[in-house]
Order: C-alpha cells, then sequence, then structure tokens
C-alpha cells in the first residue's frame, strides 16, 4: 500500500500560480509513474500530466500543455505540479495517483493508488 498525501492547494486569481506536492511518507515511490489528475463538481475525473518513473518523460493534457510543468524528486518521495498562467476552467479538485503499470497511461484506471485531493479554486 502507497499513501499519497497532496499538498498545496488553494483560491488564486487567473493569471496567477501554485505548486502542488505529493508526497509518499515512509514509502519510496521511483517504482512508479506518478500522475496528477482533477475533477471539477459534475464532470468526470480528467488526466492533467505524468512523469516517467526517474522522470526523464513528460506527458501532459493539451488543456494545461506550456502552463503546467510535473516535476519529481525521488529522493524526496515527492512529486510537484507548478501550475502557471491560472484560469477559472482550472478550478477543481487535484488528485496524485502512482500507476505501477507499464507503458505511461493517462487513464485513472491504470493507477494503482490515488491521494485524498487537494482543492484549487481560480477566480476571475
Amino acid at each position: 500500500q502507497v499513501q499519497l498525501v497532496e499538498s498545496g492547494g488553494g483560491l488564486v486569481q487567473a493569471g496567477g500560480s501554485l505548486r502542488l506536492s505529493c508526497a509518499a511518507p515512509g514509502r519510496t515511490f521511483s517504482g512508479y509513474i506518478m500522475g496528477w489528475f482533477r475533477q471539477a463538481p459534475g464532470k468526470e475525473r480528467e488526466f492533467v500530466a505524468a512523469i516517467s518513473r526517474i522522470g526523464i518523460n513528460t506527458y501532459y493534457a493539451d488543456s494545461v500543455k506550456g502552463r503546467f510543468t510535473i516535476s519529481r524528486n525521488n529522493a524526496k518521495n515527492t512529486v510537484y505540479l507548478q501550475m502557471n498562467s491560472l484560469k477559472p476552467e482550472d478550478t477543481a479538485v487535484y488528485y496524485c495517483a502512482a500507476d505501477s503499470h507499464l507503458p505511461y497511461s493517462s487513464l485513472p484506471t491504470s493507477y494503482d493508488y490515488w491521494g485524498q485531493g487537494t482543492q484549487v479554486t481560480v477566480s476571475s
């Protein structure tokens, strides 16, 4: 079992930035592809970004490409999501997830472990 703990959400004005963190305390997660997903009220959970096990490859949804950056520090068992130029449509609960499967997938069903989520609200 891998416990994932997100932090860094909050309220920000449009055009602002936030950095989300996801830690796996007491557990190494270098064997997992790590992903970020988000879910807005009334909508399905959608893929945001993913990063390969040692951080060489990154993948983004078209809606966030060029604005969001995913990174990881395996020595700290932490993955990050830097979000810049935020828009009101980015408002959602953001979840990090760990995937033991290869190759990378953008489907939530591929991911084995999930965090509890952190709320991001972007005001216009």
